[in-house]
């Protein structure tokens, strides 16, 4: 996890909200840095602020981007649209580490959401600032909208890893916005400016990508009378489309981390690869989350993929089974949900959500064995476990846990248990029930 040095003032959140690009001219802002992924939102606002005045240095961070093949197509874009320079930072494995994380903990979103966007900021950000400083880049800006979840993730993590910068988000000054109302209108710009964008027009959708998982927005996606079915995976196939047969994966895991898949020994960034692969192919993690509450107070519509994160979430929940009693159970879940909320609305870096991950820990060093999942058609279902001492060493599920065997329980000794129980019962029955 990155680590945190120092908290927010107050005065620099305040000014920084309300930045516009005059204001920044006004302070003596020449260069500015912007978090780019190549895409519409990138392109437009890099050409724009060029023609401002104002000399751009874009960086992007190498998070596996799926729907990307060459990122050093993306420097190439942000320069012909009017870069001084464009660079590509490495990001996979702090970005696989922090996935882990949020398998650990089990984040997910209003139950559904793997957090894969949500984390990805932080680690994003992480990676962009030390560049930042290096060439005395004091400005950051981004293209996240001030509708969305993005704006406030951007904002948060750059000022608390790094108060100083000043944080500029086009999407929330006047003159952009009234420039640019909304998509079609970026797209006819870049048009006019005959900038290297991706065929985006025919596009229905929006995507943000990292290898964690999809994001597809915006667009039609909006109509919710629209059936999402035109939507091409990028990850995997939709799970209707998915093959007929099911396919077994065993994954071990060791104190909290997936060691192997299928007997094959792997690093963390080729598990989330090999997960991938095998979870796409089965339509595993698309499309299971739907409409959701932004931080805003807005409600959005995407369709998400997320394919390793699932299959390995999965296998891990199926593995907590073993491991909790009820009262850690219920500690556990209370501690996923606030995770989860923390890395939704951008509080990934701060106290609370330090302190939650560090509550998990006994749990996570408590976290080996074997698990095998059947996959199928978009689903996960629990195969087998390999339920030894030795494969599973803290596992709580044992010969008293049998219907079959006696084990050390003693069937008699529940009497006493349930009849202490009837004591409530029954004063409920003849005080509130009516009998």
């Amino acid at each position: 996890m990155i680590e945190l040095s120092v908290d927010t003032p107050h005065h620099a959140r305040e000014r920084e909200s309300k930045l516009n690009w005059r204001e920044l001219q006004e302070k003596g802002v020449t260069l500015v840095g912007g978090a780019v992924s190549g895409g519409l939102d990138s392109c437009t606002v890099t050409h724009w602020l060029r023609s401002k005045g104002f000399r751009v240095q874009g960086f992007t961070v190498d998070l596996g981007q799926p729907d990307e093949e060459n990122l050093d197509a993306i420097t190439d874009r942000m320069i012909a649209c009017g870069a001084e320079d464009s660079i590509i930072i490495p990001g996979r494995r702090p970005l696989a580490e922090a996935g882990l994380k949020v398998i650990q903990s089990q984040a997910r979103y209003e139950g559904g959401y793997w957090n894969t966007t949500g984390i990805a900021r932080p680690v994003t950000v992480a990676a962009i600032l030390p560049e930042m400083s290096k060439r005395d880049v004091g400005t950051l800006f981004h293209g996240a909208t001030g509708r969305g979840n993005d704006q406030v993730r951007f904002q948060l993590a750059t000022n608390m890893l790094n108060p100083d910068m000043e944080v500029y988000a086009p999407w929330r000054d006047p003159e952009f916005i009234a420039e640019f109302p909304g998509r079609q209108q970026m797209l006819d710009y870049c048009e006019a400016n005959s900038l290297p964008i991706r065929p985006a027009r025919e596009s229905r959708y929006s995507t943000d990508a990292n290898f964690l998982g999809l994001t597809h927005e915006a667009g039609d996606l909006e109509d919710v009378t629209i059936s999402p079915t035109f939507v091409e995976p990028g990850m995997g196939v939709w799970p209707w489309d998915a093959p007929n047969q099911t396919q077994v994966v065993t994954i071990r895991w060791e104190f909290g981390v997936p060691v192997s898949i299928d007997g094959n020994a792997l690093g963390l960034e080729e598990i989330f690869e090999t997960a991938n692969s095998i979870g796409g192919k089965h339509g595993v993690g698309i499309g299971d989350h739907v409409v959701e509450n932004r931080f805003v107070g807005v409600k959005s519509r995407g369709i998400y993929e997320a394919p390793a994160m699932e299959l390995l979430g999965s296998s891990y929940e199926f593995l907590l089974q073993f491991v909790l009693d009820r009262r850690a159970r219920e500690f556990f879940d209370y501690t996923s949900g606030v995770i989860s909320l923390q890395i939704y609305q951008g509080y990934w870096l701060d106290l609370a959500t330090r302190s939650a991950l560090a509550g998990l820990e006994p749990i996570t060093r408590l976290a080996t064995g074997t698990i095998s999942v059947r996959l199928h058609k978009g689903k996960v279902f629990f195969d087998t476990a390999e339920d030894t001492q030795e494969a599973m060493p803290h596992s709580l599920y044992t010969d008293d846990s049998s219907m079959e065997a006696m084990g050390t329980y003693d069937h008699t000794d529940a009497e006493g248990f349930v009849k202490v129980l009837g004591i409530s019962a029954k004063n409920l029955a003849n005080r509130q029930l009516g009998s």
